[in-house]
């Protein structure tokens, strides 16, 4: 029942020209997802969220930008026997009404709740909406020297070796109800290291993978395997990041909720695509086409897989999101400029090519980036000079139109 809830809610004509680009500051404009040093979960939550209480180690409060609020409690290994007893225990204390759904998230028990509740404010009772996640946690090895939210700075301290349970709640005034706020904070848990390159919590509960399904990619290559889920489940996280980004077309945080917004699909994507990657790369590989040599191996599997997406059909969707999820272009061979970019950098980074992309309001237009060396144009950011790729026009990686070099318009979004 909760599922279907969540469902519901849930032309370039240039002249190219090599030129070396610069972007400064070098680093990228964002909001870095945030880490706990002690319990190894990660959270990217939407701009504009603002920390406001907690003790920096196992509690957490935030405001959100539209007048909610975000908790997050650890509960230690032993504290609670499950969570679902976890789940049952905050609904009877808020006295919150609403449905508890079990499921499992990557190898991990989880318990999403719908919430409606009221509570005092200053004089006055009110009425509240939102939603919780209850997920188990890994038993650290080590802990951080601080333990607070970080980006994962190294210590040394031991942890309870009994496994602990993640509490997160995302609620506000049920007057301004904001799901998809809510749920893109709840999804953007990641509750281990190896969940950082996988569809979150409420995505994964609302789209259960299902079975591998053989598909055919763009330009007749075989071999692949997707979860018959994929594309939709992917489609869905698209078109609700772009209502969250909407939000943020006057405010001083756009360019870095528009960086999010990528950030969150290519770790949506990530995982989806890794057989994707097999394919090609295998395909090239009996094909002969990819030399020997470590380096000529990565320049030549960055160039064919260019020129794969530039053989895509170009497509945009002035009424919605304007994206086209990355199954769907993979599989379908088509989708704007940004979904063929974040394709390109993802499988390379399937590859282990570091590929991150570039993006311009200016210029109304995306580009690749690539962490290899060869001829061509480069940009820089986060201290690294990238190798640019057009992926709309058949030209060769490196090259990049006059019309478009100048490198202030240019925003870079990093995601390793």
């Amino acid at each position: 029942m909760m599922a279907a809830i969540l469902r519901g809610v849930l032309s370039l004509s240039v002249m190219f020209i090599q030129v070396i680009l610069s972007l400064f500051p070098a680093s990228p404009l964002m909001a870095a997802p945030l880490k706990s040093d002690i319990w190894g979960f990660r959270i990217d939550l939407p701009e504009g969220y603002a920390f406001t209480g907690g003790d920096g180690k196992n509690r957490f409060s935030f405001s959100s930008p539209a007048g909610g609020t975000f908790d997050m409690v650890v509960y230690p290994g032993g504290t609670h026997a499950s969570v679902d007893a976890l789940a049952r225990d905050v609904q009877k204390r808020l006295g919150a009404r609403g449905d508890i759904s079990g499921f499992v998230y990557r190898n991990k028990d989880a318990a999403l709740l719908r919430m409606t509740f009221s509570a005092d404010s200053g004089r006055s009772r009110k009425q509240y909406t939102g939603w919780g996640l209850c997920i188990e946690l890994e038993a650290p090895e080590s802990r951080g020297e601080s333990g607070g939210l970080s980006t994962g700075r190294p210590g040394g301290e031991k942890a309870d070796p009994a496994k602990p349970l993640l509490l997160a709640l995302a609620y506000g005034p049920e007057a301004g109800a904001a799901d998809d706020l809510q749920l893109s904070a709840l999804d953007s848990i990641a509750p281990a290291g190896t969940d950082r390159r996988a569809p979150g919590p409420v995505t994964e509960f609302t789209y259960p993978p299902g079975k591998r399904i053989p598909v055919t990619l763009a330009g007749k290559v075989t071999g692949a395997f997707v979860r018959e889920h994929d594309a939709e489940a992917a489609q869905a996280l698209v078109d609700r990041e772009f209502r969250v980004l909407k939000a943020y077309i006057d405010s001083p945080l756009r360019d870095e909720a528009w960086i999010r917004f990528y950030r969150t699909i290519y770790r949506d994507s990530f995982d989806r695509l890794t057989e994707t990657a097999f394919a090609l790369e295998r395909n090239w590989v009996e094909g002969g086409e990819l030399p020997d040599t470590e380096e000529g191996r990565s320049l030549e599997f960055a160039a064919r897989v260019l020129e794969w997406v530039q053989g895509f059909t170009y497509e945009r969707d002035f009424m919605g999101s304007d994206f086209v999820n990355l199954v769907s272009a993979a599989t379908e061979g088509r989708g704007d400029c940004d979904s063929r970019a974040l394709l390109w950098a993802i499988l390379l980074e399937q590859a282990n090519i570091p590929g991150a992309i570039m993006v311009s309001r200016e210029y109304r237009h995306a580009m690749g980036l690539a962490d290899i060396s060869g001829p061509g144009a480069r940009f820089t950011a986060g201290g690294k000079q990238w190798l640019v790729a057009e992926t709309t026009a058949a030209v060769r990686i490196g090259l990049i139109g006059k019309d478009s070099a100048d490198p202030a318009k240019w925003l870079g979004v990093i995601f390793e």
